[in-house]
């Protein structure tokens, strides 16, 4: 079991208003591995979470929201494909609900780095918000066993003016 808990610091900068910037909404999360690659063919894991209101008036979600995922992922040597998808399901109610679903690949690099690419899709969230889809770049760096530098860009290329032009992040992963 994995367990997780992600303290995000938005940003948001629309073409049409100013630059927000503040606490974004808190994600709490358990993956459990279902069936394993050394019995099955693939990993098959379920990852619900659950994403707590912002704490900022401008940057994320006034509302909690679930998401219920699926992922399966297969390993070959120094290469890793994972992907899957699922709903989340927003207490802003059902006009607010969006599907998403993506694929990456990652090649073990050096013994420190890992790099990938993410092909990913998400419904529409809104009414009059599009469908959007990115194509993504990623990297995670091992600093040591237990804390890693993630860091990600993405562009989007469905819907890209309106939605999604640009996104990315960077990260600090503990993990024990």
């Amino acid at each position: 079991m994995q367990l997780t808990a992600t303290l995000p610091v938005g940003f948001d900068f629309p073409s049409n208003g100013p630059v927000a910037f503040g606490l974004s909404n808190i994600e709490l999360a358990a993956k459990y591995r279902i069936l394993h690659q050394d019995t099955f063919v693939f990993d098959v894991a379920v990852f619900p979470r659950v994403f707590l209101p912002s704490g900022s008036r401008s940057v994320g979600d006034r509302q909690a929201s679930v998401l219920l995922p699926i992922w399966v992922q297969k390993d070959w040597g120094k290469w890793s494909a994972f992907g899957g998808g699922g709903c989340q399901i927003s207490a802003a109610g059902r006009s607010h609900d969006f599907c998403l679903y993506g694929g990456t690949v990652t090649r073990q690099i050096a013994p420190t780095l890992q790099l990938g690419i993410e092909l990913f899709h998400q419904t529409a969230d809104g009414i009059g918000n599009p469908a959007t889809t990115s194509l993504g770049i990623g990297a995670k760096y091992d600093l040591n066993d237990n804390i890693h530098l993630l860091g990600y860009a993405a562009k989007g290329i469905q819907n890209a003016r309106t939605a999604n032009q640009y996104s990315w992040y960077t990260a600090i992963l503990f993990t024990f």
